[in-house]
């Protein structure tokens, strides 16, 4: 929806100057903005930094219905949209989480298993060795998962609480208040406009009619009506001046809630960031870990000897030196 302004014909001082803001200024959904090429240009409040301050003070088309979503609404809903993905990635680390945990268990479980228990020598040391280490794997992986509970999961999850969307709910209403403050302000200057253009137009008609002698009507009541005419053009700048005043009102709370849900949005970022780098090191932590798990395999099974593996079961198993000779007649 357009709201705007449709000044009368210029009769007096006060009405040619609000021609002249119409022609320089438009006002949209009860917000006044300078027309394209008209007046001074406009510096942003923060350059270079993107700032929401400087690029949410328009409405704009809700591309699921014919309503508008104002500037602020848009900025809510990154924070909304913030905490709700910040939900997700905690699901995905609990995810991750029951993921390590069965591989734990199915580590653990497969370290006791008797396959091949019975190879012996320097292979049955590695081989004992090997499954071993899947066991001490094992617990390297349930602590992963534990941490990842603990340092990870758990700060996702409880990063701004059930307040928080209390608190975005205060900042929407406290900024909506002021906008249906300033459509109200907005529409005393309309039936402001309205009456001074009827009473002008009444001057202008009982002017005619008393220069051409249509109308019995007195100097007394052209006076009458010129001062109705001059009332109505005080009121009406004392309309403006009350939307203008309303509207800097919500001009300066736009600036400092924006940078406000801004400065939201960075520590939001921040701390995920902290988190996930959080992750990173642990996972770091748990290669580093199994590598140690695997060296004393790895030496192990350098140490494989298999004349020495031979001849540790010839003794173990040997049924006698004593080679076959011929048979004498």
């Amino acid at each position: 929806m357009f709201c705007t302004a449709k000044p009368p014909g210029s009769v007096s001082p006060a009405k040619r100057q609000i021609k002249e803001v119409k022609e320089t200024k438009i006002t949209i959904n009860c917000v006044t903005f300078p027309l394209p090429g008209e007046g001074p240009e406009q510096q942003l409040l923060k350059p270079d930094e993107w700032s929401y301050c400087d690029y949410f003070w328009a409405d704009r088309k809700d591309p699921q219905c014919t309503t508008s979503v104002t500037g602020f609404e848009v900025l809510l809903q990154k924070q909304l949209k913030g905490k709700q993905l910040q939900k997700e990635m905690a699901e995905f680390i609990h995810e991750r989480i029951k993921i390590e945990e069965e591989y734990a268990k199915n580590l653990s479980k497969l370290s006791l298993s008797p396959l091949a228990a019975q190879e012996e020598g320097t292979l049955g040391e590695a081989w004992t060795q090997l499954k071993k280490s899947l066991h001490d794997e094992a617990e390297v992986h349930l602590k992963f998962s534990n941490k990842l509970h603990t340092e990870v999961e758990k700060p996702l999850l409880t990063f701004r609480g059930d307040n928080f969307k209390k608190d975005l709910k205060k900042y929407d209403h406290h900024i909506a208040d002021l906008r249906k403050q300033l459509a109200s302000r907005y529409a005393s200057v309309e039936k402001a406009r309205k009456a001074l253009a009827d009473r002008q137009k009444d001057l202008e008609v009982k002017t005619q009619q008393l220069e051409i002698k249509l109308s019995n009507k007195t100097e007394e009541d052209i006076k009458k009506a010129r001062r109705k005419s001059t009332q109505a053009g005080d009121d009406l700048m004392r309309c403006v001046d009350l939307y203008n005043q309303t509207q800097s009102k919500w001009f300066e709370e736009m600036v400092t809630t924006s940078m406000e849900l801004e400065k939201l949005e960075v520590e939001r970022i921040e701390w995920i960031q902290q988190h996930l780098r959080q992750y990173t090191t642990l996972r770091h932590e748990t290669d580093m870990f199994n590598q140690s798990m695997v060296e004393p395999v790895d030496q192990l099974l350098q140490n494989v000897d298999p004349a020495k593996d031979r001849e540790l079961w010839v003794k173990e198993n040997k049924t006698g030196d004593v080679r076959p000779v011929d048979m004498d007649i």
